[in-house]
Parts: C-alpha cells; sequence; structure tokens
C-alpha cells in the first residue's frame, strides 16, 4: 500500500453564506475538516475558516476525500443549537455520488447497522449485533456507461456511513481509496462524494434555511 502523504489543495476559502451566527463553507475534496497528527497536517477547512473568521467553531466534519457543505458557527450559542440539531437528527443532508454499476431501482433505502473494523481502521463496517443504526435513503439521477449517478440522503450520522452503505449494495463510490477496488477504484481521480445541501433551522428563530455547494464531478 502507498504510504499515505498529505497534500491539500491550494484554493482559496469559498464561503457559501455568513452572518452574525454561522458560517457555510464549500471543502475542497483532499483537505482535512480539522487539523491531523502532526504540523504537516495542520492545514485544514477550520484553519482556514479560523484565519478568516477567528471566532469560528466546529459543528460537524466531512471526510477528507469528500467536498461539499459545512456549517460553523460564529457563537458559542450557534454552536450548542446546530449540534443539538445534529444530535436530534433534525438536519436534513443531501449528497451527490457516482457509483460503480447500473442500480437497478429508481429508489431504495440501506439499513445496515456500522461499527469500526479495528484492524483495518480508519475503515468501518457492517455489524448486525454489534453495529450502531446507520440508515441511507437513495434515488437515482440518472445511469451512465459503466457508472449510476445518485443522490444520498443519510438519516443517521455514522462514520463512512455512505460509503459502506453504497459498498454493501453491490455498487462502491467510485474513487474511493478505502472501499473500492479495481476499475471502480481507478475510474475517477477523486472520491465522487459530495455534500450538495443541508437543511438547517437558523439559530436566530429557528427558520428553515437550505445552503448548496454545485457538485464539482
Amino acid at each position: 500500500m502507498t504510504p499515505f502523504r498529505y497534500s491539500p489543495p491550494d484554493l482559496p476559502l469559498e464561503v457559501i453564506h455568513h452572518d452574525h451566527h454561522l458560517l457555510l463553507a464549500n471543502k475542497p475534496s483532499g483537505l482535512l475538516s480539522v487539523p491531523g497528527k502532526g504540523p504537516e497536517m495542520a492545514d485544514c477547512l477550520l484553519a482556514r475558516v479560523q484565519a478568516a473568521f477567528p471566532e469560528a467553531l466546529l459543528v460537524h466534519r466531512l471526510d477528507l476525500d469528500t467536498s461539499g457543505v459545512m456549517v460553523f458557527a460564529l457563537t458559542p450559542e450557534a454552536q450548542r443549537h446546530l449540534g443539538l440539531q445534529f444530535e436530534r437528527r433534525h438536519m436534513r443532508k443531501g449528497y451527490v455520488a457516482r457509483v460503480a454499476g447500473h442500480v437497478a431501482e429508481k429508489t431504495g433505502s440501506v439499513d445496515l447497522p456500522l461499527i469500526v473494523d479495528w484492524p483495518n481502521r480508519p475503515r468501518q463496517k457492517v455489524d448486525r449485533e454489534a453495529g450502531k443504526p446507520a440508515l441511507t435513503e437513495w434515488r437515482v439521477m440518472r445511469r451512465e456507461a459503466a457508472a449510476t449517478r445518485v443522490r444520498l440522503y443519510p438519516r443517521t450520522g455514522r462514520s463512512h456511513q455512505l460509503r459502506v452503505h453504497m459498498l454493501a449494495m453491490g455498487h462502491p463510490i467510485l474513487g474511493d481509496p478505502l472501499y473500492a477496488t479495481g476499475p471502480a477504484l481507478t475510474a475517477a481521480p477523486r472520491l465522487q462524494l459530495h455534500s450538495e445541501s443541508l437543511r438547517l433551522r437558523h439559530p436566530d428563530g429557528g427558520i428553515g434555511m437550505t445552503f448548496k455547494a454545485r457538485c464539482p464531478f
């Protein structure tokens, strides 16, 4: 296995929205959400956001290889409010993915509990006895020559949930360095998973708002 070398993309910070309570940014693929171990892995979206907005506070994360919408709080009150929305599953997240092969049905769901695969971490795996509940709803957007573009709606927030659930369906996400092999791995230069939309209730007044980042693939 080739040793991992962190080389984050040199791109300007893309702010989708900001006000007195919230900041939403579009995380590029290949950039950590938070610092990794060691100074060579200090560059991350949180650090880039805090360079422009020092008061920004972390609310959630996206995987290194996943791109798309991330929300940050700009006050401790907003951080608590948003954290509770994630905890109570009030957030609505929508992803776009390209997966290997042709998904036969138009819509469906995957309800498989997940747990960390300790000998192979950070990989996760399905474990029907000890795993934590995980539910993903999906809808086919269109079929390509050897792949399918789908929208994914996680109803729980387990680590690597979408990646493991698509693998369990027999349709790994293209370009996935952890779960795809052979042609599915080499079919794309990056993980074909993008956090396209995030719907939340604004901490000031509770108004529902949806934020989007255009899919780059």
